[in-house]
């Protein structure tokens, strides 16, 4: 999520005796004064019923305003108005936290039976795609209305997701999925911009103010919901389902959403793409900031693989019965709640989302502790910190360890992430800011594609259990016919045990045993453990002759 910053100037005449700043606003935010952070607080004003009262902070700023010129700004993000939007969320990441596992779980489970490749080769460049498209979805809107536009996201993606609840084929779905991301891509843009729009000059700046905290609300909601209707119904309803959250959110638009004001554009549509892909091109013309954004590709590939990794990792070579003994032993009814009594289970999408727990209930702890590092500090600690984590998450099979080494990367994840688009802010250009945030996109999509090729090409020879199976049994001079309808990845387990004379448990050790599928750890801490050094040289080296401006 991209988190603007605004700024203006303003002159002293006088000698400055006293001067107070008084902030107050729906949301959260940072403001500096003349280079440097006003206070020491973080996430103020509270959290209250903004139709009642909207509380305010006072600051002393006598030492911070100077005689002449001053200048004064404020970081800024979504606000906590985008509680109201946690429905969009709970749809997509219901949807996403499965869908590797959806996408290659075996047929007659209700899945769709696709290769570690082929769903690389769909979840990379799609969602590298949903990234990029906003850059120009935009100007779309603005030129044919908000509400329009919204409405017409919405349907999209309504229908994207019926879709995806029936097909079967893999192309097809491809294409399903691409129409869903073309949807999405439509609506990121279209909230921040009403906010901008709706939000009057006293309380603009705070209107955006972003908590990490709150995003994660519908990460930490949506999987959950997702999974329990998996697991009573079936895998289409989860689609079918966000579906109909959707359709929900367009009654919405239509009864409530007031089209705000906004200056007619002139030109046409192809000449505000070409001004949108000049300046994109101007900011990456900037070697320094070109070098950044490529690093940064290495954070995002790392990051995306507990979506595109990690569920299924789990789902092959963990047992997470011993979560479920631990939670039910803890508090009994939530154990029956979150897992699945029934087998004395935790699913692996639900045993992934406790990243999302965790920012949900350290963030606040985490934003305080690098409050006063420097940006790139704080995201080289950050990423050496997430990128153990992740590591840890694939060195075993065994569960509590995995929850617990999600911890770890999650404390790296709220360090490093949330300072990105910051230090993009502090190293452009005082008069391109906003201009070198549009291209903050190109490392996440970058990042997307990536996780693609790690989640699908390398997971599928170094890690995958359906391959290294066929792979031991083909070795052993049996015939092992070609997957399919008639015969599924179940069929295969059990066509293993039967071969090899073991039970379920006893072959998915000796796979481990024999082909290390948790090796794939060092092929990700070597990514984040590059990017953290890559950004230390980047500092020292490119960076070094620039403006203490981009100090903390």
């Amino acid at each position: 999520i991209v988190s603007p910053l605004v700024r203006t100037e303003f002159s002293v005449d006088k000698a400055i005796s006293s001067a107070r700043l008084y902030v107050t606003g729906v949301g959260y935010y940072e403001v500096y004064l003349n280079g440097e952070k006003v206070g020491d607080h973080v996430l103020d004003p509270a959290i209250t019923n903004y139709n009642k009262r909207v509380l305010y902070e006072t600051y002393d700023v006598t030492e911070q305003v100077k005689q002449g010129d001053n200048a004064w700004g404020m970081w800024l993000g979504e606000g906590a108005w985008r509680l109201k939007q946690q429905e969009g969320r709970w749809a997509w990441y219901g949807m996403f936290m499965l869908l590797a596992l959806y996408l290659t779980g075996s047929k007659d489970e209700g899945a769709l039976g696709f290769t570690q490749e082929q769903k690389g080769y769909m979840m990379g460049p799609v969602v590298a795609f949903l990234y990029f498209l906003p850059v120009i979805t935009g100007a779309i809107a603005d030129r044919y209305g908000y509400k329009k536009v919204l409405i017409i996201s919405y349907a999209i993606m309504a229908s994207g997701y019926t879709a995806l609840a029936f097909i079967q084929d893999y192309v097809v779905f491809y294409i399903a999925f691409i129409w869903l991301a073309i949807g999405a891509a439509l609506f990121k843009p279209l909230i921040t911009a009403t906010v901008a729009k709706t939000t009057n000059p006293k309380t603009s700046s705070v209107g955006f103010g972003i908590f990490y905290m709150m995003v994660n609300l519908g990460a930490v909601i949506g999987p959950v919901f997702a999974s329990k209707v998996k697991d009573t119904y079936s895998w289409t309803y989860i689609f079918l389902i966000s579906a109909a959250v959707i359709i929900f959110n367009i009654m919405l638009v239509l009864v409530l959403y007031k089209e705000p004001a906004r200056e007619k554009k002139q030109g046409s549509l192809g000449e505000a793409f070409k001004e949108i892909f000049t300046n994109i091109f101007v900011a990456i013309r900037d070697v320094k900031f070109l070098v950044f954004l490529i690093i940064i590709i290495g954070f995002w590939a790392m990051y995306n693989q507990l979506f595109y990794t990690l569920p299924v990792f789990i789902d092959q070579w963990v047992d997470t019965s011993a979560l479920y003994d631990a939670l039910y032993n803890i508090w009994p009814a939530f154990a029956e709640f979150y897992g699945e009594p029934d087998k004395g289970i935790v699913a692996p999408e639900l045993v992934t989302n406790f990243d999302a727990f965790y920012i949900v209930i350290f963030q606040v702890l985490i934003s305080y502790m690098v409050m006063r590092f420097r940006p790139i500090n704080a995201m080289m600690s950050g990423i050496i910190i997430a990128s153990i984590g992740l590591a840890l998450t694939f060195m075993t099979s065994n569960v509590i360890f995995i929850v617990l080494a999600i911890l770890v990367f999650g404390v790296g994840e709220m360090a490093s992430s949330p300072k990105i688009n910051e230090y993009i802010g502090r190293i452009a250009p005082k008069d391109k800011v906003a201009l070198y945030m549009g291209a903050s996109f190109i490392p996440m999509a970058g990042g997307n594609l990536l996780a693609g090729i790690i989640s699908g090409e390398v997971y599928g020879k170094m890690s995958d259990k359906t391959n290294l199976l066929i792979a031991d049994l083909k070795a052993r001079g049996f015939n092992v016919p070609k997957l399919s309808d008639d015969f599924t990845q179940t069929d295969l387990m059990a066509m293993g045990t039967e071969k090899l004379q073991m039970n379920e448990q006893q072959l998915t050790s000796y796979l481990w045993d024999t082909y290390h599928p948790g090796q794939i750890w060092i092929i990700l801490l070597a990514i984040g453990l590059g990017t953290a050094l890559a950004l230390f040289l980047f500092d020292r080296l490119v960076m070094k002759k620039k403006d203490a401006s981009i100090q903390a």
